[in-house]
């Protein structure tokens, strides 16, 4: 027959259910904290999506001598413009990396003008509602307010 062993390794069931106990009460603690804070991710995004968009731009304007139109926009920055005096300096593949203008956090475009109200261009991202102003995670996120 079976001979019993006393010197088995392993875990007991008392054991095994106070390190799910525990698990669930630091899942308790930690998970709501963490969850509450998707809209300042989303924000914090589109500032360093705002920066980037601005490294673009910057780097159009040293090769061609100014910022896009706000007729060309963004859209400039990766192909050359179709609207406006023809550009002799234009980088070849763009000024972004992935070969499109990005969208922000909430899926909506970046606002553009150039020249802008705030200095050689205004770009901002509308916020989660898309609309003009708001409060909360609805405000506005604008590249003259971020430094």
């Amino acid at each position: 027959m079976r001979k019993i062993r006393h010197n088995e390794k392993g875990f007991t069931l008392i054991e095994l259910m106070v390190v799910i106990v525990i698990l669930g009460i630091l899942a308790g603690l930690i998970v709501p904290r963490i969850m509450g804070r998707p809209d300042e991710a989303r924000r914090a995004k589109a500032l360093i999506q705002i920066e980037s968009l601005e490294t673009a731009l910057k780097l159009y304007k040293l090769d061609n001598g100014n910022y896009p139109t706000t007729e060309q926009g963004l859209q400039a920055l990766v192909e050359a413009p179709a609207v406006g005096t023809p550009l002799k300096n234009w980088r070849q593949g763009g000024y972004l990396e992935k070969g499109k203008v990005p969208k922000d956090p909430w899926d909506n475009d970046f606002v553009y003008l150039s020249p802008g109200a705030h200095g050689d261009y205004d770009l901002a991202s509308r916020g989660a509602d898309g609309e003009a102003g708001g409060e909360g995670k609805n405000k506005d996120i604008n590249s003259w307010e971020s430094d």
